[in-house]
């Protein structure tokens, strides 16, 4: 099982979500619970590509970090 990181960001229409981990693989959806659920299809269908072609599986390598500055 391997995690990859997503960035969901609010939109004037609703939710899209992206990783840097998977070049090209994005989604979109109406709330986040929908935006998450889309981009859990579109990674599936993105790293099966991969797996038919008989390329290796990209490995999550980004992570996240809040830092706390004085506003």
């Amino acid at each position: 099982m391997k995690k990859y990181l997503i960035v969901i960001e609010e939109t004037q229409t609703g939710y899209s979500a992206y990783s840097h981990d998977l070049p090209g693989c994005v989604s979109m959806g109406a709330d986040r619970a929908e935006v998450e659920k889309n981009m859990h299809e579109a990674i599936a269908f993105y790293l099966a590509g991969f797996r038919e072609e008989g390329q290796p599986v990209p490995e999550p390598h980004t992570y996240s970090a809040y830092l706390e500055l004085p506003a």
